[in-house]
């Protein structure tokens, strides 16, 4: 079993509202970014928090089981840990994406699935002309060392561990864009 896991839980200071919410295109911006990672999952877990009942309204429609993260402000890891934590025994690996990403590829997350069934790599990673970012995927060899993660990191120090435990998908395209502020979400919905 692959999960699908989205974390949506921060609190958008410098958007200045629950920029989660906000709409690209019409579309709620956590929305979007479900819906890509929803397609090629066997389930979705969205870990919310501040303002979650607007996150989780802006995701109706799409199955998924919603994780309230109560520490959300202590950083991206909380969401990590809880999120990993949540995840069924028969769970084979996780694909982590980011709420605020409404521009991730599905074509993207389809790469690093294959890459993982075809390597058997514990930790599959993209990497946009020469940058690391999301979709990041995590085998359940690595789930034990969730637990130890701490500060406003996801699985970057994972991945900074060992290496040779990484499969790289490189990406020749930009990274999809953060919404991190009110002129972030106006040049994507331009």
């Amino acid at each position: 079993m692959i999960i699908g896991l989205l974390l949506a839980a921060g609190g958008g200071r410098r958007f200045g509202s629950q920029k989660l919410a906000a709409r690209v295109h019409g579309v709620p911006i956590v929305a979007s970014a479900a819906r890509s990672l929803a397609t090629l999952v066997d389930k979705m877990i969205v870990v919310v928090g501040s303002e979650s009942r607007a996150v989780i309204d802006a995701l109706d429609g799409i199955d998924a089981t919603f994780v309230e993260n109560p520490r959300w402000a202590d950083g991206l890891s909380t969401s990590l840990r809880l999120g990993v934590a949540a995840a069924p025994n028969e769970t084979k690996a996780i694909v982590v994406a980011l709420g605020d990403q409404p521009g991730i590829d599905a074509a993207v997350i389809r790469k690093v699935v294959a890459r993982w069934r075809e390597t058997g790599c514990p930790i599959v990673s993209t990497r946009y002309r020469g940058s690391r970012g999301h979709p990041v995927l995590l085998g359940c060899s690595v789930f034990p060392e969730v637990a130890a993660i701490s500060g406003d990191v996801g699985a970057r120090s994972l991945i900074e561990r060992d290496p040779s435990r990484v499969e790289v998908v490189d990406i020749d395209a930009d990274a999809p864009p953060d919404v991190d502020t009110p002129g972030d979400l106006a040049a994507l919905d331009a």
